[in-house]
């Protein structure tokens, strides 16, 4: 079992940032890999970005690819994603989420959950 706690949501004007945290705990040797993920009012949870806990590579979406960073620091168990140039568009609540299983990191399959943090972007 992995736990998941985020951080660092709030409110931010159109083109600035934010930092989100992600506190594991629990099995955190055993984490392949962590995701973040957003959903907005109304519409379908999508997939912002993930990164492999043991060699950092990562993998975006389009719609945040340049803009977001996402990145872990093992010996903290904590994964950040780093929104910066933010648009109204971006405002949503963010989970992150992360696996024991190996597997690229395109998919988009975790097991377990963080309770989400939100953030809202003015315009």
């Amino acid at each position: 079992q992995v736990q998941l706690v985020e951080s660092g949501g709030g409110l931010v004007q159109a083109g600035g940032s934010l930092r989100l945290s992600c506190a594991a705990s629990g099995r955190t040797f055993s984490i392949d890999a962590m995701g973040w993920f957003r959903q907005a009012p109304g519409k379908e949870r999508e997939f912002v970005a993930a990164v492999s806990w043991s060699i950092g590579s990562t993998y975006y979406a389009d719609s945040v690819k340049g803009r977001f960073t996402i990145s872990r620091d093992n010996a903290k168990n904590t994964g950040y994603l780093q929104m910066n140039s933010l648009k109204p568009e971006d405002t949503a609540a963010y989970y992150c989420a992360s696996r024991l299983w190996s597997g690229s990191l395109r998919n988009a399959g975790y097991d377990y959950w963080g309770q989400g943090t939100q953030v809202t972007v003015s315009s």
